[in-house]
């Protein structure tokens, strides 16, 4: 099973994805944006400048490729089943991965968490360290 939980930044998709793991038997997490950093360091600027030209590594295609071939080498690995928390917001990219692990897991579900755009403010101020509450 894939539990998809996307949503905003600061919407609360890592703390619903570590509730679950608590209180679920045979899950494990599985953050795509992992990938997305490692990308970064790996993939010499110019490079990224040309594929990726908007600074969101899931603008690269080896991106979403590697996110649906890391969460199917993890359950073949480890069989466990997968919560993933990701903030994905193009249409064709969440497609691809969705379409990708409901290849490989029937059981795959989607939810989107959403709250007001005042409680994703303070969130955000309060987590990515502006020093402003």
């Amino acid at each position: 099973m894939i539990i998809m939980i996307n949503g905003a930044f600061g919407v609360g998709k890592t703390t619903v994805a570590n509730k679950l793991l608590e209180n679920l038997g045979n899950f494990m997490l599985f953050d795509p944006e992992g990938i997305g950093f490692m990308l970064r360091q790996v993939i010499p600027n110019d490079i990224k400048k040309l594929n990726e030209k908007t600074g969101n590594f899931q603008d690269l295609e080896m991106w979403r490729s590697l996110t649906v071939t890391g969460a199917e080498q993890l359950q073949r690995t480890y069989r466990k089943n997968l919560i993933v928390p990701m903030t994905i917001y193009n249409k064709n990219y969440f497609e691809y991965i969705f379409g990708g692990f409901k290849e490989m897991d029937e059981q795959t579900f989607h939810f989107c968490l959403t709250a007001k755009k005042e409680t994703i403010h303070q969130r955000a101020i309060g987590t990515r360290g502006t020093g402003r509450e």
